[in-house]
């Protein structure tokens, strides 16, 4: 039967009554595109932003939004998400001009958070108007007295603003959870 060998390891000698041998350096994860402060980040914000925004213009330009809740609720989630993803943008913006990394946990956290509250907001809301549009254009059979296409692209833009927000929670939750 073989028993292990143990190989005590001797401590680095020490010079003048101290230990000159520098601690060994962290190992960092490199920052992955779509994380905040890289461009790809920056970009996604910039889509999320664009998206909301157009969603929030088209239903603003109808005159009978306010009539139906489930728009009225698509206006308030995509307000919320182009002021976040405003705001994200520009801090992204001031981290790339000044070279410096987002890779703070407390940071990451509060995008994390963030990006879930106000993908789940969107993505309910468009979900809650493609229903509305649906009934009215394929059910009722009203688009010729309402603004059916208006209120369809509408809900597409909140759609894709969704699907563009995804990415960075995800990417988000990652660093997170292997940080």
């Amino acid at each position: 039967m073989s028993r292990p060998a143990v190989h005590p390891v001797e401590p680095p000698p020490l010079i003048d009554g101290r230990n000159d041998a520098a601690p060994p350096r962290r190992v960092r994860m490199k920052d992955v595109q779509g994380m905040p402060g890289t461009s790809t980040g920056l970009a996604l914000r910039l889509c999320q932003f664009v998206f909301t925004v157009i969603s929030l213009a088209v239903m603003a330009s109808t005159s009978d939004f306010p009539s139906v809740t489930a728009f009225r609720y698509l206006v308030a989630a995509v307000g919320l998400q182009s002021l976040w993803s405003f705001t994200l943008a520009l801090i992204d913006i001031y981290a790339l001009c000044v070279k410096r990394s987002l890779r703070n946990p407390a940071v990451i956290t509060a995008y994390t958070i963030g990006d879930g509250v106000t993908s789940t907001i969107t993505f309910a809301a468009a979900c809650a108007c493609a229903g509305i549009t649906v009934l009215i254009s394929s059910d009722l059979n009203r688009c010729d007295i309402n603004h059916c296409k208006r209120f369809m692209s509408a809900t597409a833009m909140a759609f894709i603003s969704w699907f563009a927000v995804s990415p960075s929670f995800f990417l988000n939750f990652w660093s997170l959870a292997s940080s």
